[in-house]
């Protein structure tokens, strides 16, 4: 299937489709410097604060930026938008994040929210556009 139209924003289009789906690249990685709120009416529901991780060059004179990240919780931002169209996509973290003990929940989306990115162990190094997911059709039940 070709997702490509249903997609904006895509950073390499031979690249991120040479797969199955369609792969997405990270724009920006947050962490959440203070909690949110969720109750049981939604009355007093709040977002978490979040701030831009930091990000670095590798060499000064490198094109893109890097984020060393240690282990524990952040939020995905992806540069790719979902169009409005009537689709639901599943999306689901790539293997490559997955070998090097980082992860993010499996969701079916009609658009492209932040996503919460668990990282174990030692933690990752994620290069700006690096591809950290996909996202194909959902299957109907």
């Amino acid at each position: 299937m070709d997702y490509t139209p249903f997609v904006e924003g895509i950073v390499h289009e031979p690249t991120q489709t040479e797969g199955r789906g369609l792969d997405l690249t990270v724009a920006e990685v947050y962490e959440i410097a203070e909690p949110g709120r969720v109750d049981f009416g939604g009355g007093e529901l709040e977002p978490a604060e979040t701030t831009p991780a930091a990000s670095e060059k590798r060499n000064p004179d490198d094109d893109y930026e890097w984020w060393n990240l240690d282990a524990g919780q952040y939020l995905l931002a992806y540069n790719e938008s979902v169009s409005e169209a009537a689709m639901t996509f599943t999306l689901q973290t790539r293997n490559e994040l997955l070998v090097r003990g980082a992860f993010h929940p499996t969701l079916d989306v009609t658009e492209l929210p932040r996503v919460p990115l668990s990282v174990g162990g030692a933690g990752i190094r994620l290069k700006e556009n690096a591809r950290v997911s996909t996202i194909v059709a959902a299957e109907s039940v």
